[in-house]
C-alpha cells in the first residue's frame, strides 16, 4: 500500500475514533452556528462541538446491565474484602462481615449511569412547540464520584437553552444530569457531555450548562480546604456568540 493510502487511512481512522461512556474525540461544526471561541479558514468565527462520529453517540451509550451488576457483585465485593484487609482491618470482625458486599452495592449505586441511555429518557419527551424565550432549570443537585479517588462530587446544575421550534420536558434536563454524573468523573467532562447531549436531541438555538461542585478529593486530603468549591462552565451556540444571551443566562441563574 503506497503512503499516500496509509496517511488517508489513518486520518479517516483518527477522524471516527468511538465515543465510550461519553468521552468525546475530535470536533466538528454545527451547520449554522457560530461562535467566539476560534477562526477557520475564512475568519469567521465558529462554534464546535464533538465530531460527527460521536454526535449520535449518546444513543448507544450503555455499557453496564442489570445482569452484569449480579455478575461483577462477588468480584467487587471481594475486592473491598481486600482493601479492608490492606488497611489493617479484620474483614471478618462484627461490624464489618457485611461492608464489602454493602460497599460495592453502594459503588454500583453511584455509577448507576453506565446503566442507562439518554435516548431512553428522551425518546417520548422532546415536543415541537413554537417558543424561541430561553428556557433554564437550575440548582438541580448533583451527585457524582471522582475518577482520580473515588470519593464524592457534589454540588449544583444550571441548565439553559434557546429552543429552535423544539423543547424538552423540564424533568428530563434533571434526569440527564443524572445519567452522566452517576459515573466516574472530572467535573469539566461531566459539564460538557451534559450540554452537548442536550444539542444532539434538540438541536437549539443555544446551549449553556453551568456546574458549581465541592470535591471532597480537595476537603477530606490533599490541600484540604473545606469551603473550595470548583465552577465549570460550557457555552454552545448563541450562548457562546452572544455575551447578551450569555450575560442573560448567568445573571438569571443566579437571581
Amino acid at each position: 500500500m503506497d503512503r499516500s493510502k496509509q496517511k488517508q487511512m489513518n486520518q479517516n481512522e483518527n477522524e471516527t475514533d468511538a465515543a465510550i461512556n461519553g468521552y468525546f474525540d475530535g470536533r466538528v461544526k454545527i451547520p449554522g452556528w457560530k461562535a467566539g471561541g476560534g477562526s477557520g479558514a475564512t475568519g469567521n468565527p465558529s462554534t464546535t462541538v464533538p465530531s460527527s462520529s460521536v454526535m449520535e453517540s449518546w444513543r448507544e451509550e450503555r455499557t453496564r446491565s442489570l445482569e452484569d451488576n449480579e455478575m461483577s457483585l462477588p468480584s467487587i465485593a471481594a475486592a473491598y474484602t481486600t482493601i479492608l484487609r490492606g488497611l489493617g482491618e479484620d474483614p471478618q470482625r462484627q461490624g464489618l462481615l457485611k461492608t464489602p458486599w454493602r460497599a460495592a452495592t453502594a459503588m454500583q449505586f453511584f455509577t448507576k449511569g453506565y446503566q442507562e441511555k439518554i435516548i431512553d429518557v428522551l425518546n417520548d419527551a422532546i415536543f415541537d412547540e413554537d417558543h424561541d424565550e430561553m428556557v433554564i432549570v437550575k440548582d438541580i443537585d448533583m451527585f457524582s464520584m471522582c475518577e482520580h479517588h473515588l470519593v464524592p462530587i457534589f454540588g449544583r446544575v444550571h441548565i439553559g437553552y434557546l429552543p429552535n421550534k423544539r423543547v424538552l420536558g423540564l424533568s428530563k434536563l434533571a434526569r440527564i444530569v443524572e445519567i452522566y454524573s452517576r459515573r466516574l468523573q472530572v467535573q469539566e467532562r461531566l459539564t460538557k457531555q451534559i450540554a452537548v447531549a442536550i444539542t444532539e436531541a434538540l438541536q437549539p438555538a443555544g446551549v449553556g450548562v453551568v456546574v458549581e461542585a465541592t470535591h471532597m478529593c480537595m476537603v477530606m486530603r490533599g490541600v484540604q480546604k473545606m469551603n473550595s468549591k470548583t465552577v465549570t462552565s460550557t457555552m454552545l451556540g448563541v450562548f457562546r456568540e452572544d455575551p447578551k444571551t450569555r450575560d442573560e443566562f448567568l445573571t438569571l441563574i443566579r437571581s
